[in-house]
């Protein structure tokens, strides 16, 4: 959705006839326009989600302002990361949105990554929900003991650097040995590959979950476990869609510390489908109208309608919040995180 802004001209007020007397004019300016930076090419998910919040915004801020959206990069979001701590000036006239795949380049250590999400005022997310796709036999509900069986559990991926990163590591502190079949780009590939027994595992997760496991559950996938939902508190609860099955972590017990880390850490970006933010040092002030605005975009019905058709949970600050301080990873632990890919998967970030 491409949207044009009509600024407001100058509004010319004429007295009475003039009898002898200089004209009246009064002169109203609008004010100049705010920018939503979008980490993303034009037209592309982020982008139409940019849009969506710019609209449902709009209004809300005094003077009421245009918001003006500027795509800035590729599919993952690291160049609009990048612009957003480099470039934008903490003054209140720009926010950010994201996709959560920029958080998942951080953990991994992409060498193009020059910021730090850690540092970003949180504003509004949407959530999505995950969940690892299990073959399993008919009427057995999948459980770690069948899970230590089936290892190496032959699971298709896009790479570790994406949100499947979550599922691996949910199995790793499990002590569940993976022989990850990379190069799945999306869930179609994985749900054909699934479907010719070229995998016995898949994670799915991001827009439109419930539709995407039709076909898998059709084809005798079973669900393990979820990502769960993150509170306000930092405190994981089960997944509105999947009441009752349990999280990663409440799957079995941990193997080392260090992957219950990283693993909570990936799991709270993969459950990030976008987050819209504001650069660190912003003005008290600023941020607050930033968070009044997305709170009434958040109720607007044009948005909740969105989410709801892509099974996105808007989320407040206080959520977003929790999940980029799961990223806040120490350094031993995102080091030893770096290590395991590479020592594991031979994976080598770009």
């Amino acid at each position: 959705m491409k949207r044009r802004h009509m600024l407001s001209g100058l509004v010319l007020a004429v007295g009475a006839p003039r009898l002898g007397r200089a004209d009246s004019v009064a002169v109203s300016v609008a004010p100049p326009p705010l920018t939503l930076l979008v980490a993303g090419p034009d037209g592309q998910q982020t982008s139409r989600w940019g849009d969506a919040c710019a609209l449902a915004m709009e209004g809300s801020f005094p003077g009421n302002p245009a918001i003006n959206t500027m795509p800035v990069g590729g599919l993952d979001g690291v160049t609009g990361a990048n612009r957003l701590d480099a470039l934008v000036v903490p003054d209140g006239k720009t926010a950010a949105i994201l996709p959560g795949a920029a958080l998942i380049a951080f953990l991994a250590g992409d060498s193009r990554v020059h910021f730090d999400p850690t540092r970003w005022t949180p504003l509004l997310a949407g959530s999505n929900s995950g969940v690892l796709m299990l073959r399993a036999p008919a009427g057995k509900t999948p459980d770690l003991a069948l899970l230590r069986t089936m290892a190496p559990v032959r699971i298709g991926a896009d790479s570790p650097q994406s949100a499947d990163l979550a599922a691996l590591l949910g199995l790793a502190r499990l002590g569940v040995a993976a022989a990850p079949v990379f190069g799945l780009r999306d869930t179609a590939a994985k749900t054909r590959a699934f479907i010719a027994g070229e995998v016995d595992a898949v994670f799915i997760s991001g827009e439109g979950v419930p539709e995407d496991l039709a076909a898998l559950s059709a084809s005798g996938a079973a669900p393990a476990f979820s990502l769960g939902a993150l509170g306000a508190n930092g405190q994981v609860t089960a997944d509105p869609l999947f009441p009752d099955l349990p999280d990663a972590l409440a799957f079995g017990p941990g193997t080392a510390p260090f992957l219950d880390t990283a693993y909570q850490a990936a799991a709270a970006a993969a459950r990030l489908d976008f987050l819209l933010v504001l650069p660190k040092l912003t003005d008290a002030t600023s941020v607050a109208l930033w968070r009044s605005a997305a709170t009434t975009a958040s109720a607007a019905p044009g948005l909740s309608a969105a989410a709801d058709a892509s099974a996105i949970a808007l989320q407040p600050a206080t959520v977003l919040a929790s999940a980029l301080a799961a990223l806040n990873l120490q350094p031993n632990d995102q080091a030893s995180l770096q290590t395991f890919l590479a020592k594991t998967y031979g994976w080598q970030p770009s």
